[in-house]
């Protein structure tokens, strides 16, 4: 069930009300019709699935309980593996099998023997590479003892399966969305408009920036060599934005639609096309899951505590592990790569955490040090951007040589009426974002001092924008990984 379909408008209504005015007086009755109206959202895709991940709720279930009733090391690692099997080997099958078989072949291809790879008609399960990490990390957090597992079997269950983030995250870890389902939850009527609010402002930049940015994005990318540098970039500049406008989108509206119903999610987005240096950008882009391989991946390697040497190794391991998750597809791990060179001079040097605060913090306008710091940094991320959309890595290569071409002097190509439109949405979007750039999100009015007369026209205007100028629907980026 898309959030930007006329399924969901009808179903988040519907589960509002009888959450709030039919079952709210009873915590075990409020998980309960949260678990059953998270598993009918995620079966209205396809049903079969929801197999899989009530197996693998069940599996961690039990291994959380396991892991606290014994003291044994050995026995506690084997539970701990069993996790790790269960989980990764659902995403390993159906997000890797071909992908493997496929290299495979292609390797003995080129020592002279060749052979047909076998594949399999595999359907990828919407939203497997956020649910299994979800559930994975609590399996961790409870062996390392950091987390105390949880005895309520259907608080767990809508822990893992809770439908706002279920199929695009925010990643949740246990330890902040899990204590939620035992306490009782009070309407917030604060909250709850809050979350209205940021659901606006994330189908604004779903369905008027990401769709609108799609058109051209597909046109140009599958068509790239008939197009002048010029509008290369321009390409890859709009699938930028359509990427950011997509996932970020998807954040806004699962975080708000997780405040209607009284929960508070990890912000997963924080204007990351305002960072002045790559390591800041990946502070602030898709927080959940840099936050997950940072804690679960890079630190246990060591992270930064070693040589100049093994902190190299880590930094190269995260960026490709992080591009592998992305997808079965060598230009994923391309991206990575090419992100884990542009943030080895920041370690290298030891600047990569000097850029931790707001750009230009009180200011209206950043100074002219700041904005070529984040020019460059946008320019870095649109080029590496360009491996994660094109098909193969070759294509890749010469999409870029063609940016660097002779005719990158000449004017673009397919300007319109429409594109210029769509320029001045993304504009819109930009200022809104840099005006509210230490808020929550771009429609945080609280404290702000805007009578609400004034905030009702805002949202009107909102919504009609939506309406007049909303692209073709497309599916979430995001549900393919």
């Amino acid at each position: 069930m898309l959030f930007n379909s006329i399924d969901f408008a009808v179903f988040l209504p519907v589960v509002f009300i009888l959450y709030w005015f039919i079952i709210s007086r009873n915590l075990k009755m409020q998980n309960t019709f949260l678990l059953i109206a998270s598993y009918f959202f995620y079966g209205w895709w396809d049903w079969r699935f929801l197999s899989l991940i009530f197996f693998s709720s069940l599996v961690d279930y039990f291994v959380g309980r396991g892991l606290h009733s014994t003291l044994d090391k050995r026995k506690r690692l084997l539970m701990l593996l069993a996790s790790i099997v269960v989980n990764l080997g659902f995403l390993g099958f159906f997000k890797y099998f071909n992908f493997f078989s496929q290299s495979f072949a292609d390797a003995f291809t080129l020592l002279g023997k060749p052979f047909d790879p076998f594949r399999l008609s595999i359907i990828l399960p919407v939203g497997i590479s956020f649910y299994t990490f979800q559930t994975l990390s609590y399996s961790i957090d409870v062996y390392r003892r950091k987390l105390e597992p949880t005895k309520d079997f259907i608080a767990f269950f809508a822990f893992v399966s809770f439908f706002p983030q279920l199929v695009a995250g925010p990643i949740e870890r246990a330890s902040n969305l899990l204590p939620q389902f035992y306490s009782k939850r009070v309407f917030d009527y604060g909250k709850a408009v809050d979350g209205m609010r940021q659901i606006l402002w994330g189908l604004f930049k779903k369905i008027v920036i990401a769709d609108n940015c799609a058109v051209y994005v597909n046109q140009i990318f599958s068509d790239y060599g008939n197009y002048t540098g010029s509008t290369l970039l321009l390409g890859a500049v709009f699938f930028g934005f359509q990427i950011y406008g997509d996932f970020s989108g998807y954040s806004d509206i699962a975080i708000g639609t997780a405040r209607l119903f009284g929960f508070n999610l990890m912000r997963n987005f924080a204007y990351p096309y305002f960072s002045r240096d790559i390591a800041e950008f990946w502070r602030r882009w898709h927080i959940s899951l840099s936050t997950w391989f940072r804690d679960y991946v890079y630190v246990p390697l060591g992270g930064s505590r070693g040589g100049t040497w093994m902190k190299i190794r880590n930094t190269y391991i995260i960026f490709l592990v992080s591009g592998f998750w992305h997808g079965a597809n060598w230009t994923f791990l391309a991206w990575g790569f090419l992100n884990a060179c542009f943030f080895l001079p920041l370690l290298l040097l030891k600047r990569n955490r000097v850029n931790t605060d707001t750009v230009a913090a009180g200011k209206i306008f950043p100074s002219f040090t700041e904005s070529v710091q984040v020019l460059i940094t946008f320019l870095l991320t649109t080029l590496a951007w360009v491996f994660f959309r094109s098909p193969t890595i070759t294509d890749a290569l010469k999409y870029v040589g063609g940016i660097f071409s002779k005719s990158f002097i000449e004017m673009p190509q397919l300007v319109s009426y429409k594109m210029i439109l769509v320029i001045f949405l993304i504009g819109f979007l930009l200022v809104a974002e840099w005006i509210q750039r230490e808020k929550q999100h771009a429609l945080e009015f609280s404290g702000s001092g805007i009578p609400v007369p004034v905030r009702w026209v805002f949202y009107f205007g909102m919504i009609t924008i939506i309406l007049w100028f909303g692209g073709s629907p497309e599916a979430f980026i995001y549900f393919q990984f």
